[in-house]
């Protein structure tokens, strides 16, 4: 493997596995399903290397089978809070003082053990607990996380070595000191690796962390913890917590050692979570970092030179696949006229081939949403859709819970490009379509920059390149990460950093160097080697 600087490893994306029938990935992660699916599950807090359990569990449900149960967690209060940052702030003297390569030595052993011992078992949790199909789990769980962990270490050591000039007679330096206080991780569902990756990327600049996941992927999460475990994490550098929300915001907001949020999840509570830091920033030692992604109203606009095929299959791909739960997901597609049948005829083709169901079948494309509030809020608009006079239901529309959480992929036509569904964010296998006009393409493209609050992704397809770098200016600031002749969705860690603006977050782009800089504290340092000895400067000399 080649070296970088520092003569750390170079990053490279980890190789994507097929799961195809009769392959070795294939046996092991079904080997490991079945072991998991009956073993059942007593998942404790992680809280300064202990493991702490209470009188309160609560049991772990899969989504697309929701009559069995894994097992249980047990669920916290503010003591464990309070416990947890106090954790938190013990270890953090001697994580801060430990070299940057023993920090670097144990997230590069993490992620060999993600990528090899733990890639089976981590994908098995991650399609139990959240419903993802093989490959969704592979790319996710396995492949980016590897990825997230590898090229941090990359990113970290470039940073370092990042150093200003020196004149003669001096040395400047600069050095990057962890945040002062402790870094509050805060992470979604959707993602085991973006879940990973909030309380690792603190960690790896020296930062210590109280990390809360999501209820329905406490699973993955305690794998996720594992992980660190066995790679070194030392005692109270992360320390994993289940408690509500309001709960764990409430204890860690209100204290003074509080130094940053990495977050992941609704615009909703990211809103409250900067307004009452906000409220608070008096009492605090320091200011802290806010670092934020919250979804995304993202977009397809096709032009009339485009591949309609290609189209077609990002609609497929880009609106469906992990249920359209993905923060990219397509969930808005603008389509010109003349080219509506030709798009839509292969759209609706591809959709009849998709097979829904549990993800331990490999078969099954489509699995279920997460929960019944999901759910329910998805039923909600399929069935508004159905009564409205501004949409119809061109595929898909059915819905059922009796045995697990399952939304039949569905795409709404409107005549109305502000439709309910065109501009709020519903996370889940809903597409909504508006076919416009073929000479209002700059028209569509000023309705589709105003329409919605959200500027995470988009797509623009088109084989005319003045159509192309046209909606590329003129959508410059609707989506952060912007795709041509592409889905929305898919990003690569080290090849297209992730984050985007407006209601959509910080844009810190995680998976990039500037996200880590954002754990960071410079400290300047100037040594002049011969100091003056007199205050004069030459211009007081007489003529």
């Amino acid at each position: 493997m080649p070296k970088g600087i520092f003569n750390v490893p170079i990053a490279e994306n980890e190789p994507v596995l097929s799961y195809a029938p009769d392959t070795t990935e294939r046996a092991e992660l079904k080997k490991a399903l079945g072991t998991l699916m009956n073993v059942e599950l007593d998942i404790p807090m992680y809280i300064g290397g202990k493991e702490v359990r209470t009188d309160n569990k609560i049991s772990i449900h899969p989504p697309h089978k929701h009559s069995h149960c894994l097992g249980y967690y047990h669920q916290g209060d503010e003591t464990h809070v309070h416990m947890a940052i106090d954790a938190a702030l013990k270890a953090k003297d001697a994580w801060t003082k430990l070299s940057w390569e023993h920090r670097a030595a144990i997230f590069l052993k993490a992620a060999d053990l993600v990528a090899g011992p733990y890639r089976a078992k981590i994908n098995a949790a991650t399609m139990l607990g959240q419903s993802k199909n093989a490959y969704q789990a592979e790319i996710d769980a396995a492949c980016e996380y590897a990825d997230f962990l590898r090229f941090n270490v990359q990113y970290m050591t470039d940073i370092y070595a990042e150093q200003p000039e020196s004149a003669p007679g001096m040395w400047n330096r600069v050095e990057y000191r962890p945040l002062e206080g402790f870094v509050f991780a805060l992470t979604p569902f959707n993602f085991t690796s973006i879940a990973g990756n909030l309380p690792m990327a603190p960690a790896l600049m020296g930062n210590t962390v109280v990390w809360k996941p999501s209820k329905t992927a406490v699973y993955s999460a305690q794998v996720l913890m594992e992980i660190f475990i066995k790679a070194g994490v030392p005692d109270g550098v992360i320390n994993l917590v289940y408690a509500s929300g309001p709960v764990v915001a409430q204890e860690v907001l209100s204290h003074p050692d509080f130094a940053g949020i990495h977050f992941t999840g609704s615009t909703k509570v990211f809103q409250n979570i900067w307004k009452t830091i906000g409220e608070n920033i008096h009492n605090y030692k320091s200011y802290p970092r806010i670092v934020g992604e919250t979804g995304g109203k993202d977009f397809i606009i096709a032009h009339k030179s485009c591949d309609a095929l290609a189209v077609a299959t990002g609609i497929v791909r880009g609106g469906f696949e992990y249920q359209g739960q993905k923060c990219s997901a397509a969930s808005r597609v603008y389509i010109p006229e003349s080219r509506s049948e030709e798009i839509v005829a292969p759209m609706l083709a591809q959709m009849a081939e998709m097979k829904m169901g549990d993800p331990t079948d490999f078969g099954n494309f489509i699995n279920a949403v997460i929960d019944e509030a999901s759910f329910d809020k998805l039923a909600a608009a399929i069935d508004a859709a159905k009564a409205s006079s501004e949409a119809r239901i061109i595929a898909g529309g059915n819905y059922d819970k009796s045995k697990g959480y399952f939304i039949e992929p569905t795409v709404i036509l409107t005549t109305n490009p502000r439709y309910a569904t065109m501009e709020e964010e519903l996370f889940g296998p809903v597409v909504t379509m508006y076919v416009y006009e073929d000479n209002k393409f700059e028209e569509t493209m000023d309705i589709l920059d105003s329409t919605s609050m959200y500027a995470l992704t988009g797509a623009i397809f088109s084989q005319d390149r003045y159509a192309a770098e046209l909606a590329t200016k003129r959508l410059s600031n609707a989506a952060g990460n912007f795709y041509i002749n592409d889905k929305p969705t898919g990003a690569v860690v080290g090849q297209q950093p992730f984050g985007g603006g407006r209601g959509s977050g910080t844009n810190d782009k995680a998976g990039s160097a500037s996200n880590l800089m954002r754990w960071v504290s410079p400290r300047t340092i100037k040594e002049t080697f011969v100091p003056a000895h007199d205050f004069k400067y030459p211009f007081l000399d007489k003529e």
